[in-house]
């Protein structure tokens, strides 16, 4: 098992994402051994490992849904647990998850304005359902995912690829400097999974933002990332460039022995 020192006595202006002795815990189970470990700017970092690994309660404390029981989260220089709003945190870190997070009755093009949110007071908030703000950003997102001509259309109606394109193009108009995402591909067909998810990556990527995603495929996560970091029973296995991750550690990673059951 591979352990990284420390981090925050090192600097480095460029750095996104440092985590300094991040623990978790769920009553007597240890979800997250204490890590520390940093992530830099416009990196794209896959996490891997088996069901009840600690791979989604590692994004849930990145994204600030969760509170660690040690250590700490610093993002872009700004210490997480000191953020005063949850609009700082907005601008610093957005999620995709597994089921979308999409409101069904409403259009596409409302569900991708809900990316701005964080920069609306209540009052402009509730005006845009009527008259939407920031509608050519909302339409050009979408086009950007190739899926403008379906802006007007409920989201309970559109199919999961194109339901997948909606709630990125909202993390679009969101413009976080961190880009999280929980088995963002899961619950698509293979083919459907490896174009979002090129896509997703190819947003990342010209952007110079900065991509964590916890990925149920190995093969789409050696296809698209290139950092792997694989996580067992709560602990960091490995670290590693991709091309320097072997089968044998893969193997090691998804063996069924001594495998804890899912928390």
């Amino acid at each position: 098992m591979l352990r990284a020192p420390s981090v925050l006595s090192r600097t480095n202006l460029s750095t996104d994402v440092v985590l300094d002795g991040l623990s978790k815990r769920y009553d007597a189970l240890e979800a997250l051994a204490p890590l520390s470990l940093r992530v830099e700017q416009g990196e794209t970092v896959a996490l891997l490992g088996p069901s009840g690994s600690g791979k989604t309660t590692l994004l849930l404390l990145l994204s600030g849904q969760m509170e660690p029981d040690t250590g700490r989260i610093v993002l872009s220089g700004r210490d997480m647990a000191r953020m005063r709003s949850g609009r700082e945190r907005a601008r610093l870190v957005g999620m995709v998850h597994q089921q979308f997070d999409l409101v069904p009755q409403l259009s596409a093009l409302h569900n991708v304005l809900a990316g701005r949110l964080a920069e609306w007071s209540l009052w402009a908030s509730m005006v845009s359902l009527v008259w939407p703000r920031d509608h050519d950003m909302a339409v050009a997102a979408l086009a950007r995912m190739g899926v403008a001509d379906r802006a007007d259309v409920r989201a309970g109606r559109l199919s999961g690829g194109e339901q997948q394109r909606v709630a990125i193009a909202r993390l679009l108009v969101q413009d976080p400097a961190v880009i999280l995402a929980d088995e963002p591909v899961a619950s698509l067909d293979p083919a459907r999974a490896g174009e979002v998810l090129a896509l997703l990556v190819s947003v990342a990527r010209q952007s110079n933002k900065t991509l964590v995603a916890s990925m149920h495929s190995v093969e789409l996560a050696r296809e698209h990332f290139a950092r792997l970091i694989g996580l067992r029973n709560g602990e960091v296995q490995f670290d590693l460039p991709n091309p320097q991750v072997t089968e044998s550690m893969l193997h090691a990673l998804y063996d069924l022995r001594g495998l804890r059951g899912e928390s």
